[in-house]
């Protein structure tokens, strides 16, 4: 025969302890793996992260731009990679959406950088706009004004300054 026995008030007390101790570290953890909460990565696309990372860089939300530029590049820095080695120089304005992820890797390594110099993270920054200089050179950024702009172009004008500013530090 099994007997039941009530727990007891402590014990009651020491469970509940316990789980209010879990639902804090679990809470803890989730803001160490996970920093941007309210992410959204929409339908995965390219276009889709970039345009979100831009969103998020003029809210001046930080860990949602490093969310979603890392995801593009994480999704589609390979094909941006092959996209750019095809390329001897900028592509066509009637060609350059065809070079869809190169564009978009590239404009989210422009997007990260500034986001990494706003925040005073200038050796980050530094490296991400080398980056984009170096191994998407030939990427290109449609304006909504409808034009497109040269963010490798835009990266070394800003390494240039940020050199120019760590020299008067």
């Amino acid at each position: 025969m099994i007997h039941f026995a009530w727990p007891t008030p402590q014990q009651i007390q020491a469970v509940s302890r316990l789980s209010i101790a879990c639902l804090l570290l679990s809470a803890l953890a989730a803001g160490v793996f996970c920093p941007a909460w309210g992410q959204d990565f929409g339908d995965h696309t390219s276009a889709t992260l970039a345009s979100k990372a831009w969103q998020a860089l003029g809210e001046g939300k930080h860990d949602l731009v490093a969310a979603y530029t890392k995801k593009c590049r994480e999704l589609y820095e390979g094909e941006a990679t092959k996209q750019q080695a095809s390329l001897t120089g900028f592509a066509s304005a009637d060609k350059a959406h065809s070079y869809w992820a190169l564009n978009d890797v590239g404009t989210c390594l422009f997007i990260a950088a500034e986001s990494l110099a706003q925040q005073g993270k200038s050796k980050e920054a530094v490296a991400t706009y080398e980056k984009l200089v170096d191994d998407f050179g030939y990427c290109q950024c449609w304006d909504t004004k409808g034009w497109f702009w040269k963010p490798a172009e835009a990266a070394a004008g800003k390494l240039k300054q940020l050199e120019f500013d760590a020299k008067l530090e």
